[in-house]
C-alpha cells in the first residue's frame, strides 16, 4: 500500500483519537485494544456498503504504534467485471506502479468519511460490544477476588431497600441490607471492606454476592493481620459468627512451641484490636482448637470457665458442660448467644448445667 504522509491536522486528530482510547480504558477499565477492535469492526461494516457489500475493506487500528488506517484492497485485472473489488491496470499504475507486480492494490480511505455512517449504523453494535466487555471485565475482576476481601467506597444507600451501592475499582456492586452488619450505619463516602462470597455469570451479566456478615470476612482479616496464619504456621480450624455482636475463632498450630491464640491476639491485643475496629467493635473470642471434643468444647465456651464436659452421644453429637453457678449466665450468654456460637464452632450440641447439678436435672 502506498504510504501517504499525514498532514499536521491529521497527526493531531490521530493523537487525540488514541488519547481518547487511553482515557476510556482508564475510566471504564476496558482494554483500549478491545475498544479499537470494536471501532475497526464498525468502520469495516459501514465502509463495506460503499463497495457493494464486497469484503474488500480493512481497518487497522494499532494501539501500540498508534496507527489508524482504512483501505480497500482491489484485484488488478485486464478487464474490470466488478468495480467494487477490481481495478484496471491503468488505474492501478496511476495510484501505485509497484502494485502491478503484486496483482492487487490497497487504496487508502479517509476514516472520517465513515464516521457519520458508523455513528448512525454501528453505534448500537459498538455500545453492545462495550457493554459486553464491561461485563466481562467485571466478571474477570471479581472472579479473581472470589472468597477474598476487597476494599470498597459507599456511593449511596437505597432509601427503599437499604442496600448499599459500592464502588470497587472501576466497577459498581451492591451490598444487600441483609449482608450488612446489624446496627452498623453506612454513609456515603465510607471506606469499607467486604467479602466476595461468590461470583456467577448470568444472562443479565455477572452477579456478585458481597457480604459484611460472612465468617469468611473475619478469616481473611486475620490472614491479613497475622502473618503466621497467612503463611500456614497457624491454621484457622473453624469460625462461628453473629455479625455485629460476637465471633468465635478456633486456631491451631502443628508446632507445639507456638502459642496460636497469643499470636492471633498480638502484643497488648494489637492484632485482634485492628480487626475489632474494622468490624465496628464486634467481640472476638479466640480459642485453642483440639481434636479432643471435651477440651474443644471447654475452650469454645470461653469466656466462661468450664468444670467438666461429658459426652452423651456421638451420633448425633451431644454433650453436657458443667460450669460454676456464678459462670452460668456467662456460659449461656445473652439470649443464648455464647453457647449457640460454641455449638456452631465445635459441631456439638451443648447442654449447660450448673456445677451443683440442681439446674436442669
Amino acid at each position: 500500500m502506498a504510504k501517504a504522509k499525514l498532514t499536521a491536522k491529521e497527526k493531531k486528530e490521530m493523537k487525540e483519537f488514541f488519547e481518547s482510547l487511553a482515557m476510556m480504558e482508564e475510566e471504564k477499565g476496558i482494554p483500549k485494544e478491545f475498544i479499537a477492535q470494536k471501532i475497526s469492526e464498525a468502520i469495516t461494516v459501514a465502509a463495506r456498503k460503499d463497495y457493494g457489500g464486497n469484503d474488500v475493506v480493512n481497518c487497522i487500528i494499532d494501539t501500540e504504534k498508534e496507527i489508524f488506517t482504512v483501505f480497500a484492497r482491489k484485484e488488478i485485472v485486464d478487464e474490470v467485471e466488478n468495480p467494487y473489488s477490481q481495478i484496471s491496470k491503468e488505474e492501478a499504475m496511476e495510484i501505485d506502479p509497484k502494485s502491478i507486480e503484486e496483482g492487487f492494490i490497497d487504496i487508502k480511505l479517509d476514516p472520517k468519511k465513515f464516521g457519520r455512517v458508523v455513528a448512525q449504523n454501528s453505534k448500537n453494535n459498538f455500545r453492545q460490544g462495550v457493554r459486553e466487555a464491561e461485563k466481562g471485565q467485571i466478571y474477570a475482576e471479581f472472579q479473581s477476588k472470589n472468597r477474598e476481601i476487597v476494599s470498597a467506597v459507599v456511593e449511596r444507600i437505597d432509601p427503599k431497600t437499604g442496600n448499599a451501592i459500592l464502588t470497587i475499582g472501576h466497577n459498581e456492586a451492591t451490598l444487600p441490607k441483609l449482608e450488612q452488619v446489624p446496627e452498623e450505619v453506612l454513609k456515603e463516602g465510607d471506606h469499607i471492606k467486604v467479602y466476595v462470597v461468590d461470583v456467577k455469570e448470568t444472562e443479565k451479566g455477572p452477579r456478585i454476592m458481597l457480604s459484611r456478615t460472612h465468617p469468611g470476612l473475619v478469616k481473611r482479616l486475620f490472614e491479613t493481620e497475622v502473618p503466621e496464619i497467612f503463611d500456614g504456621t497457624i491454621e484457622i480450624k473453624s469460625i462461628s459468627r453473629q455479625a455485629g455482636s460476637r465471633t468465635k475463632l478456633a486456631v491451631w498450630s502443628q508446632n507445639e512451641e507456638i502459642d496460636a491464640v497469643g499470636a492471633c491476639i498480638g502484643q497488648k491485643g494489637a492484632r485482634v484490636n485492628k480487626i475489632v475496629e474494622e468490624l465496628a467493635g464486634e467481640k472476638i473470642d479466640i480459642v485453642k482448637y483440639s481434636d479432643d471434643p471435651v477440651a474443644f468444647v471447654s475452650e469454645a465456651l470461653s469466656p466462661a470457665k468450664v468444670v467438666s464436659v461429658e459426652i452423651e452421644s456421638t451420633e448425633p453429637k451431644i454433650c453436657k458442660a458443667r460450669v460454676p453457678e456464678s459462670q452460668l449466665s456467662l456460659a449461656i450468654g445473652n439470649k443464648g448467644q455464647n453457647v449457640r456460637l460454641a455449638a456452631k464452632l465445635t459441631g456439638w450440641k451443648i447442654d449447660i448445667h450448673p456445677e451443683s447439678g440442681f439446674f436442669g436435672e
